[in-house]
């Protein structure tokens, strides 16, 4: 087996990691001073300078992986971001991993990453217009609702929340906890699993 890396793949790795020794690294103080003060949930000046940096280098939206074949929605919506292979983001994703905050500097953070895939893949040209382009551009987040109390939700089969067609509506039953994301004051889509 080779565990040789490829130059592209060291590129991107390279690139990531000399951003984060330079923009991220010497702003770790002051997350955690902007992090202490006010209220749990709020927007950090710190991430948002940094963001607006890496955005402009091009280390933007590495986690989608191109995709072979035809999409499942037939439309013009265009990926904002730079398509790296799972391998590629992997090398990627270890470096932002090194430091709590930094993978959303570089608008790679969960829930959003998740559910701008399902957008992407499965969302219709309104959906990916309100939401999608918003998301990948940085300017709002995104909750993702799975885990419920009574069941053990991290095996999606035992999810009891129903929803039910209606006409042209669904009617939605259950309730859910610890909704990642949702605490977030730029919050405004939540995926729901049922």
């Amino acid at each position: 087996m080779d565990f040789t890396l490829s130059d592209r793949e060291t590129y991107h790795r390279d690139r990531v990691k000399a951003f984060i020794d330079a923009e991220i690294r010497p702003r770790d103080h002051d997350y955690h001073a902007q992090q202490r003060e006010g209220e749990r949930w709020k927007v950090l000046p710190v991430i948002e300078e940094v963001k607006a940096k890496a955005k402009a280098a091009g280390l933007w939206n590495f986690f989608m992986p191109p995709r072979s074949g035809r999409a499942h929605v037939d439309d013009s919506f265009q990926f904002e971001g730079t398509q790296l292979s799972n391998l590629e983001y992997a090398l990627c994703a270890e470096e932002m991993g090194r430091i709590g905050w930094a993978s959303e500097c570089f608008n790679c953070s969960a829930p959003d990453t998740g559910n701008m895939e399902v957008f992407e893949r499965y969302g219709t040209a309104e959906q990916k217009q309100r939401w999608l382009g918003p998301l990948m551009r940085g300017e709002i987040r995104s909750a993702f609702l799975m885990t419920e109390p009574q069941v053990a939700s991290s095996d999606a089969t035992n999810i009891q929340t129903a929803m039910i067609r209606d006409g042209d509506d669904y009617v939605v039953n259950g309730r859910k906890w610890w909704s990642s994301g949702v605490g977030d004051p730029r919050c405004k889509v939540a995926i729901l699993m049922g």
